[in-house]
């Protein structure tokens, strides 16, 4: 009994956390949780304050054996699970399963996993927090209620295998609920005009801002009842005039425009802007911001923690990173890049606030510095990371601004324009959009006030007011953050549920209801409308946050919820007919009995099954050809999906072709070598043909994706 026994979530942090603590500590793994509701039954006891019933979780034995050996044998036991709700969850069953008393003095969090952290959480430890628990059992105990009362529901009146979930359910209901806004959108057409102003030497481009001191709509619109347009005759009929008016500077101003740093991570934005400039799904940036977090092996280092821990909803930052971080912008970029005190960013009213912002454990380890330590995936979040939060406390971009109002004829032409002074912060790092949103910049004309103007190139040009878009994995998780659904540890599951149940499809990046998405959604709307309400979800985050804060009893919320439901339940088990979603029919015939093959949604997407099942239990998968040919032997390229979900591209004729290629191939060769050339696509839409050949890479532009999207 001469060590002391540490109990971590994941073996990659027990490695990491060893090497910290040394020979007198032994680290153990429970590998998440060890205890939880059954499968099998609700597992929640209604009629006696709802209290929950865990078992040991199937597969757990072996870990929790050799847990509570090490404890038996331990000097001492600390419990060290993640530091949020989970985390001390776990840290709480731990605690019943090796008969540690409520009141041990036995609970560490590590916050980032560094030799400093690690050790000084050691030399303070604490008592499990039971307000966390309790916060963590509310949630547990709720979601269990709606989803094992209400999916026996869907599966006996529409299909079986669906799901319904408190969070869940609501986020589709989003989803679904942007489509209908889409399918009902009534499109307006409008016109624009613009023209090239010439004023002495100087020419500058305008456009038709107002007429007759009424603004015009040019710009893109959502609303589909726009007032004030321009239609197709009264266009025509300026746009014959304009080069016969005389016309006037009549306003010149010039200014200084300030972009203020973005905060640094927390875990929706990082979700965001990992979708935004890693074409990064919600659930791979997740992934990945684990390993950060747990330990990498760096060359030279061995086993480090990158970054600090990756669940929270804090813009805060220590008072030991801001020093190093601004030290580090001094000397790297100079003293104009670093402002007189550090950046203070606001939290959300909802936020918990429980720990830091995202950031590395150390400003000196560059991305640069451990790339070759890092897998390309690894390093691309890294160094997301790393740059923001060096760009969050460096001093604004300045730009120059010029807005310039030409007027004549009743007719009003307005030029605007800025020019960057001072990069600033954008030095280091731009955060991404949803959509393109880059500010027109172009040379300043030199013009004065009461010049003479002559419109020349006068161009008009038809529009249509467009519908609001489909969500990406980035717009939901800023909506569900914005209306205070849940919770940064759940943005990631809930779009993974939804798209394996196949609620929801993925086209490119943007999120579709299926025809499953919609009916679940109508039953859930009509039969439960509280649950797929974003007012009254949000409302029960806040009373979760309000038992962690110990100002709340959980059982109480519980109840209040469960006593209306049980009414609804009750109705909905009278009212709702037998919904019947047929199968989308195909033009594969089966290759067993003839029968047309049916769409079915699988684990792992579409594929294509037969229609008289059981009888016939023929599938195969839907492939998808894509227009090149095997360079090998000729044959056709079909895309192929590999075991962790990522897609890559080989020949039909496999086996006995064992051609693939991560890249989409093409039938041009390269103009310089003659080689074999694939796809790529540039951060600005911009499609290119590159040819493989290392030591030729010859690239070449064919078009750009998003111009013509638009």
């Amino acid at each position: 009994m001469d060590y002391k026994l540490v109990i971590v979530e994941s073996p990659a942090k027990a490695k990491t956390i060893k090497k910290y603590l040394g020979r007198t500590f032994k680290v153990e793994a429970s590998q998440g949780h060890i205890r939880d509701l059954p499968k099998s039954q609700l597992g929640v006891d209604v009629e006696h304050g709802f209290e929950p019933h865990y078992i040991t979780i199937r597969g757990r034995g072996d870990i929790l054996d050799r847990i509570r050996k090490e404890a038996k044998g331990a000097k001492r036991v600390y419990l060290a699970t993640d530091p949020d709700r989970e985390g001390e969850a776990i840290s709480w069953h731990l605690a019943h399963v090796l008969n540690i008393p409520e009141n041990e003095v036995c609970r560490v969090e590590f916050n980032e996993i560094t030799e400093k952290t690690v050790k000084a959480a050691i030399k303070s430890p604490r008592t499990v927090n039971m307000d966390l628990v309790c916060a963590q059992q509310a949630r547990r105990v709720l979601d269990r209620l709606v989803g094992y009362k209400i999916s026996p529901l869907l599966w006996a009146k529409v299909r079986k295998g669906l799901s319904a979930g408190r969070v869940q359910s609501a986020a589709c209901a989003m989803i679904v609920d942007r489509e209908n806004e889409i399918n009902a959108f009534n499109p307006q057409e409008y016109m624009s005009i613009s023209a090239d102003m010439k004023a002495g030497n100087a020419v500058y481009r305008a456009r038709l801002a107002a007429v007759d001191g009424e603004r015009i709509n040019i710009a893109s619109e959502t609303d589909d009842r726009l007032t004030n347009i321009l239609d197709t005759a009264k266009a025509g009929e300026l746009a014959a005039r304009i080069p016969e008016t005389d016309f006037t500077v009549a306003q010149v101003k010039t200014g200084t425009r300030q972009y203020s740093p973005v905060a640094p991570f927390t875990t929706s934005s990082l979700q965001q802007d990992a979708s935004r400039k890693l074409n990064f799904a919600t659930a791979k940036t997740m992934r990945i911001a684990q390993q950060l977090y747990e330990g990498v092996d760096i060359e030279g280092e061995g086993t480090q923690g990158l970054v600090s821990y990756i669940r929270t909803d804090s813009t805060r930052i220590s008072d030991e990173a801001l020093q190093a971080v601004r030290g580090y912008i001094a000397d790297r970029y100079g003293a104009d890049y670093l402002p007189d005190k550090p950046n203070e960013f606001r939290t959300r009213s909802t936020a918990q606030d429980a720990h830091e912002a995202i950031r590395p454990t150390s400003i000196l380890r560059t991305p640069e510095r451990i790339k070759s330590s890092l897998t390309s995936d690894q390093y691309k979040l890294y160094r997301l990371i790393y740059l923001r939060f060096v760009a969050s406390q460096m001093t604004p971009a300045l730009y120059d601004t010029m807005n310039i109002d030409t007027e004549g004829g009743g007719m009003l032409f307005r030029f605007n324009s800025q020019k960057l002074r001072f990069a600033g912060f954008t030095k280091v790092y731009v955060e991404g959009r949803d959509e393109e949103q880059e500010a027109e910049e172009s040379a300043f004309p030199d013009v004065s006030e009461g010049t003479k103007v002559k419109a020349l190139n006068v161009d008009s040009e038809k529009h249509f007011t467009q519908p609001p878009a489909r969500y990406t994995e980035a717009s939901l998780v800023r909506a569900m953050e914005e209306d205070g659904i849940g919770r940064p540890s759940t943005y990631a599951p809930i779009i993974t549920t939804l798209l394996t149940r196949g609620y929801v499809s993925k086209e490119g990046k943007r999120l579709v209801p299926n025809e499953l998405g919609f009916v679940v959604t109508g039953v859930m709307q009509e039969y439960f409308p509280e649950i797929v309400d974003v007012t009254f979800t949000a409302g029960l985050e806040e009373k979760l946050d309000d038992v962690e804060k110990g100002t709340e009893d959980w059982h109480r919320i519980v109840s209040e919820f469960y006593g209306p439901f049980e009414g609804l339940l009750e109705k909905a088990e009278r009212s709702i007919e037998r919904v019947e979603i047929r199968d989308e029919v195909s033009d594969v015939p089966c290759e067993k009995c003839g029968a047309m093959m049916v769409y079915k949604m699988g684990r792992f997407g579409r594929f294509l099954a037969c229609p008289n099942y059981p009888a016939c239990r023929f599938t195969k998968p839907i492939v998808k050809y894509v227009d090149a040919h095997c360079p090998e032997c000729g044959a056709g390229i079909i895309e192929k999906m590999s075991k962790k979900g990522r897609r890559f591209f080989g020949c039909e004729r496999y086996p006995e072709c064992s051609f693939v290629s991560w890249d989409m191939p093409v039938d041009d060769k390269c103009p310089v070598c003659g080689g074999r050339m694939v796809l790529k696509h540039g951060r600005g839409g911009e499609v290119y043909h590159v040819c493989v050949n290392e030591e030729c890479r010859e690239r070449v532009l064919v078009g750009n994706a998003k111009k013509e999207e638009e």
